[in-house]
């Protein structure tokens, strides 16, 4: 005795096709409505013989039957179409997964074709059956039917080409129908999703939101959007649903993707905010440097007639520290600001990494260092003081992270844009060098990842952390149009993921040439210079300092008295130091000035803000040079000797 099931959803249909295998053989008969009572039906049951009509609600005849030889216990099932559109509707049944096929037409002659087939399914010879498709020559094609199947292939060719993923869910939230790009955004195959509670998709928060929803929909919902995006494993997805009344409620449900637009809007977000602060730390660093310029200058000039041996003497080389320190903590607000100081040369990467690795050795006894360098590293263009500054805070902040000792590791290898993957940031073709730096320390939560790049920001006891290295770090790298990644977790340490672009695909290692330090005595003038500076303190100062070098000075608190000073006094000016940020007319506009008065005028650059952006602009149309502030009298001294040697 064989199971037989017939899945149909006239009620009608179902009771004479009961009727009559019962009465003809001993065969046990079961029935579903449709293709996902069958489903719900074949996952208890394992019938013999599955007899499918094409159309049908709630997951149709073609849906069923490719479910159902996707489905490994079922393989071997003989399924046949029992359609009512066999004449109209052009069919290959193996095209589907079915065996055989028979047109619904007289009773007696369709279910003539029926009980053959049930008995030619188990004979030796089942070729007896000389053709896969039954009682075509008893119906004849209807127009309408042609019509309406012309109009479904319409349709589905435009389910089938739309980006937006469309579902149909039952009243009760099942899953009945998938257009072919739903399942991908969904993360399963459509034979997984068929039959599925939408709301078994979701966990968690997302789990409860949905299932709210399901509880209350009702007939008279316009549209249902949830306001923001449904998580299923790694995808966000903007989701509506769109009920509507037929003979039941069923609920459309239009899914779109927007994973990659809710990366690009929070990286706005972080680029603005990371923006909004850079400008706030720039400034506050560039008045701390014109504060520092004050306390440095009047050091300086007290210093220069003082013996070693007075009493005042260590206190002042004191203030001086002090005043350094100071100058070092604006660098790094500089520096996360993307105002940094910016010598770019070609870097041997390598040696560096030895080089700061080594320091961090000999000053952290408990730490193991680990160092793994790539042989032919690609060469990249940088300014050393820069890099080595992001180099120690990262490796500062890996062996603070290891209270009790740990293993540091240090890595770096050739790359390119291709492998730079899950970032938030848009990536510039080319190669790239990568550093990989790991700990094994205590690592962080997801909170605390959040902010770290954020300047003042730290986890550390007051007075043990500024909160500004790993700041500095991220303006730096984004200031050589490089990007810095962290990854981390609670209790199993940290790694930085540092990619700088690579000058070229050349491998070759550059020797660097050592510097050595200019420790001649200060040095003298006679020359005129004009000091513009609109900071009173800075003109005072300044003025002091030229003076004691020698030099003749006059004073401009704004752009326009310098230019007023000039035109007047250019025969007699030999040099002019010039601050960068002024009210009213900053010193690039009047640089343009002053050099289309005197093509051959020598401007040096002063700026509490460094080497870089509009300085760097200016420097390039003709001036100079530049000296930042804070500044010593040595610095200047041998600044003002270079100019007046290399232009008078």
């Amino acid at each position: 005795m064989k199971k037989i099931l017939f899945v149909d959803n006239s009620p009608v249909m179902l009771e004479l096709m009961t009727k009559l295998v019962q009465k003809k053989t001993e065969h046990q008969v079961f029935t579903a409505n449709d293709g996902l009572e069958a489903l719900d039906f074949l996952k208890n049951n394992i019938p013999d013989i599955i007899f499918v009509d094409l159309i049908m609600p709630r997951i149709d005849g073609k849906q069923l039957c490719r479910l159902i030889r996707n489905m490994p216990n079922l393989k071997k099932v003989k399924i046949a179409i029992l359609s009512g559109v066999a004449a109209e509707e052009n069919l290959d049944p193996y095209e589907i997964g079915a065996d055989y096929l028979i047109a619904k037409g007289p009773f007696n002659i369709m279910g003539k074709f029926v009980l053959d087939y049930i008995d030619s399914s188990y004979s030796e010879n089942s070729d007896e059956l000389k053709q896969n498709v039954q009682g075509l020559d008893y119906v004849r094609p209807r127009e309408i039917i042609q019509e309406l199947l012309s109009e479904k292939d319409s349709l589905r060719t435009l389910m089938n080409n739309i980006s937006e993923g469309i579902l149909e869910l039952t009243a009760d939230f099942r899953i009945v129908y998938t257009s072919p790009s739903a399942p991908a955004m969904l993360g399963i195959r459509e034979s997984e999703a068929l039959g599925l509670f939408f709301t078994d998709l979701f966990s968690g928060k997302d789990f409860k939101r949905v299932k709210q929803i399901s509880k209350s929909i009702k007939y008279d919902h316009q549209e249902i959007k949830f306001k923001t995006p449904l998580k299923i494993k790694d995808k966000l997805l903007e989701v509506k649903l769109l009920p509507v009344k037929k003979q039941e409620l069923r609920i459309f449900v239009i899914i779109m993707d927007v994973t990659q637009k809710v990366k690009q809007e929070a990286l706005l977000r972080k680029s603005q905010k990371m923006e909004a602060i850079g400008t706030l730390a720039a400034g506050v660093a560039h008045d701390f440097n014109n504060l520092l310029m004050g306390i440095q200058g009047y050091t300086s000039l007290i210093l220069l007639n003082l013996e070693t041996q007075d009493p005042y003497y260590k206190m002042l080389k004191s203030i001086e520290q002090q005043v350094e320190s100071g100058s070092k903590l604006t660098g790094q607000l500089l520096g996360y600001a993307r105002k940094g100081k910016y010598e770019v040369n070609t870097l041997n990467l390598n040696q560096l990494i030895k080089d700061t690795s080594d320091t961090i050795r000999r000053t952290r006894k408990q730490i193991s260092v680990k160092v793994k360098l790539e042989k032919e590293l690609f060469q990249i263009r940088a300014d050393k003081s820069q890099i080595e500054q992001v180099l120690l805070n990262i490796f500062i902040n890996a062996a603070d992270a290891m209270t009790e000792g740990g293993t540091l590791s240090v890595k770096t290898k050739n790359t390119d844009h291709q492998h730079i993957q899950n970032t938030l940031y848009e990536v510039n073709a080319g190669n790239y060098i990568l550093i990989i730096i790991s700990d094994n320390g205590i690592g962080m939560d997801k909170i605390t990842l959040e902010h770290i790049f954020d300047p003042f920001f730290t986890t550390k006891e007051m007075g043990h952390g500024t909160g500004l290295g790993l700041a500095s770090a991220y303006g730096i790298i984004k200031g050589h149009k490089g990007y810095i990644e962290v990854e981390s977790k609670k209790g199993k340490g940290t790694t930085v993921f540092v990619y700088l672009p690579a000058l070229s695909s050349g491998r070759k290692n550059i020797e660097e040439k050592k510097v050595v330090e200019n420790r001649e005595n200060i040095m003298t003038g006679t020359e005129s210079v004009l000091l513009v500076d609109d900071e009173e303190i800075v003109r005072d100062v300044g003025q002091k300092m030229l003076m004691a070098l020698g030099y003749k000075v006059f004073l401009a608190e704004s752009g326009m008295q310098a230019i007023e000073i000039y035109n007047t006094q250019k025969n007699v000016i030999d040099l002019i130091i010039l601050d960068m940020v002024m009210p009213e007319m900053g010193g690039g506009q009047v640089f343009d000035i002053l050099k289309s008065i005197s093509p051959e005028v020598v401007v040096l650059l002063s700026s509490g803000y460094s080497l870089n952006g509009e300085a760097s602009a200016i420097i390039k149309r003709g001036c100079k040079g530049f000296i930042q502030k804070p500044f010593n009298l040595k610095g200047l001294s041998d600044k003002l000797k270079q100019l007046i040697h290399e232009n008078l």
